[in-house]
């Protein structure tokens, strides 16, 4: 009987990262559904923690304050790439965790260790459970699936990558939204814990002349080549 599904590959890991606005989470989408793998969006998990420290009232600019709560919080998110889903304590916080409270208080959060083991236990666990899956991220290649077959380092320059935020987020001043992205990748590359880096073995991809569909082909040819060589 036919069907119109994708046939899976054999299970694997594809790691891609990179900064804010490269283009991870539609590439990562779009490579899963292509091959019909999981898809992990490790940076919604992240919001997630953040969002709930914020709707508990802990004091997110205190690292002890998070850390004596990072295991309180019930974090689960859905692996359809077609429909992604991210609830807290059963909450579908999809639209929350994109507002602004949470992106401006998710780089602390972020920064504390004791959220990265919670988060990384949890990662983990998603990725070792049935199936192939692309997993996205800032540390998925160096620090959460390090022997992934496929290792993705996505980059942008700074004015395509404001301009695909802005977007996203609606019109959003470019300039300003260029900013808080250059902020952003400060805190996450120089934090202690897991910093925003390419990984040993990624291929660097700069996607600023792409367009997704050109993205998500090279990366497909990327994984194929590499199931092929298996």
């Amino acid at each position: 009987m036919s069907s119109s599904a994708p046939a899976p590959l054999v299970p694997l890991v594809v790691a891609i990262d990179g900064p804010s606005g490269s283009g991870k989470s539609s590439t990562s989408r779009g490579v899963a559904a292509r091959l019909g793998l999981r898809y992990l969006d490790t940076g919604a998990m992240y919001r997630g923690m953040t969002w709930w420290m914020l709707e508990n009232g802990v004091d997110v600019s205190d690292p002890s304050a998070v850390a004596a709560r990072a295991r309180e919080a019930r974090i689960e998110s859905g692996t359809d790439p077609l429909a992604p889903t991210i609830t807290v304590d059963g909450v579908d916080v999809a639209e929350a965790i994109r507002g602004e409270a949470v992106t401006g208080a998710v780089s602390p959060v972020s920064a504390v260790p004791e959220v990265r083991a919670v988060l990384l236990d949890l990662q983990r666990s998603i990725i070792a459970a049935d199936g192939g899956i692309v997993v996205e991220g800032r540390d998925i290649g160096s620090v959460v699936a390090p022997d992934a077959p496929v290792k993705v380092y996505l980059t942008a320059d700074p004015e395509a990558r404001a301009l695909r935020r802005a977007a996203e987020e609606g019109g959003s001043d470019v300039a300003a939204t260029q900013q808080s992205l250059l902020a952003r990748d400060k805190i996450d590359s120089g934090r202690t814990v897991s910093p925003l880096t390419m990984a040993e073995g990624a291929v660097h991809l700069d996607t600023t002349p792409y367009s997704l569909d050109e993205v998500i082909g090279l990366v497909v040819d990327l994984v194929e080549a590499v199931e092929a060589s298996a």
